[in-house]
């Protein structure tokens, strides 16, 4: 395994109850928390919960191999940060004692039979292990022998998980330009042009090596409209002028986890008034949209899905999008009684953090949380306010999902 580099965690003071605040920031007691109805709070977590386990890498993995007769590969690759949970569910159906390689971001890994090779490295801006994780990705589908089967299992985050840079670029050159991109809030579509652009082994390129007769590849969708060809910026597309066979399946994806989670709300008697993909554009713009539609909206449940961008100040703080959207949302819901809104990714990180993203309700906005969205700081508000939504990693990644509950 290759050894394993700590995260860097965001600089922060702690006052006696554990709480993380910005230093020279006092809050009061009774800024502390932001009342929701603890029995709506559980039902909105487990509609979300239920959407998520829809789309784990391991059941649809397995589900997809036995469904579609794949046969026994030689060898598998494992790319995402799903990618654990992936290969665990192609060991469910193949021989655990099948060689894999697993790249994922760091805690992601879990327990994985002996028969795997982990390399763990950051996202969303790459490191050294990205590197490392690039050049053994290339050098195994490289030297597959004639007439063998490699199984490629893809999930988001792979596009700065592996890397294997054109002649000239650097480390320091590729993370500038994943910090740029990041701060610019560019969709994932156009990010994952640039990467593929300054890489040899995106866009088809990796396979482009292969001298082997079969490729399936199984992946979990992070993208709008499912496209192989930007899941993880194309790392397990084939190249045009392939010559060998290609067998891809798109095992999960939002519009799975939506559907997954609006039937679990119809059987708890709930009425599902929305159910759509639209959480595209500036969270700003999505707040305003989103909190008009809420306000009006009659009582039940009300699921989005999709993957907003946030363009970031000089110096931002702590938080991710979902984290700026659920905070922006409560701003625009400021006062409406009855709803409760969870924002969170499906993958379990939201950002450079280890939240999910943020629950909100009516009673949620402060004074202060304008300072935190205009800071991209919403994290730290949520945190202190018991506003935080934290998963841990859930072994899959098909964007974000939004679940309100009005009463």
């Amino acid at each position: 395994m290759t050894p394993r580099a700590d995260p860097v965690q965001p600089h922060t003071d702690t006052d006696l109850t554990g709480l993380s605040r910005p230093l020279g920031t006092v809050w009061r007691k009774d800024e502390r928390t932001c009342p929701l109805d603890p029995q709506t709070r559980k039902t909105v977590e487990d509609i979300w919960w239920h959407g998520v386990r829809a789309v784990q890498g391991r059941t649809s993995v397995a589900k997809t191999l036995r469904a579609q007769n794949v046969a026994c590969p030689d060898r598998i690759l494992a790319i995402g940060k799903a990618a654990a949970a992936m290969v665990n569910g192609a060991h469910d159906v193949f021989d655990p004692d099948i060689p894999a390689l697993v790249v994922t971001k760091y805690g992601h890994a879990g327990a994985l039979p002996p028969s795997c090779e982990v390399i763990e490295a950051a996202h969303p801006v790459p490191d050294q292990n990205t590197l490392i994780a690039g050049h053994a990705l290339f050098q195994k589908v490289q030297h597959m022998a004639s007439g063998t089967h490699l199984l490629m299992l893809v999930s988001g985050g792979a596009s700065a998980l592996a890397e294997l840079p054109e002649p000239g670029i650097t480390l320091s050159g590729l993370q500038a330009e994943n910090t740029r991109m990041l701060a610019e809030g560019l969709d994932i579509h156009a990010m994952n042009a640039r990467r593929q652009a300054l890489s040899q082994i995106k866009g088809g390129k990796l396979l482009a090596t292969f001298k082997g007769e079969l490729v399936t590849t199984c992946a979990i969708s992070d993208v709008r409209g499912d496209s192989l060809a930007t899941i993880g910026s194309g790392i397990g597309n084939a190249p045009d002028d392939m010559a060998f066979s290609f067998d891809p399946f798109i095992v999960a994806s939002n519009h799975i986890a939506r559907a997954a989670a609006a039937d679990h709300a119809t059987a708890l008697g709930l009425n599902v008034m929305t159910d759509a993909e639209t959480l595209y554009g500036d969270v700003h713009d999505l707040a305003r949209s989103v909190g008009e539609m809420l306000r009006h909206a009659p009582p039940g449940v009300h699921i989005l899905g999709g993957e907003p961008t946030i363009v970031l100040p000089p110096d931002p703080g702590q938080g991710g999008r979902n984290q700026a959207l659920a905070l922006a949302l409560a701003h625009e819901v400021s006062g409406v009684i009855g709803l409760t809104v969870l924002v969170g990714g499906t993958d379990g990180t939201d950002g450079p953090t280890h939240a999910a993203g943020g629950l909100i309700g009516g009673a949620t906005w402060r004074e202060e949380a304008a300072r935190a969205l205009k800071r991209a700081d919403s994290g730290r508000f949520l945190e202190a306010h018991n506003a935080l939504f934290t998963t841990g990693p859930t072994g899959t990644n098909v964007m974000d999902l939004l679940v309100a509950l009005k009463t």
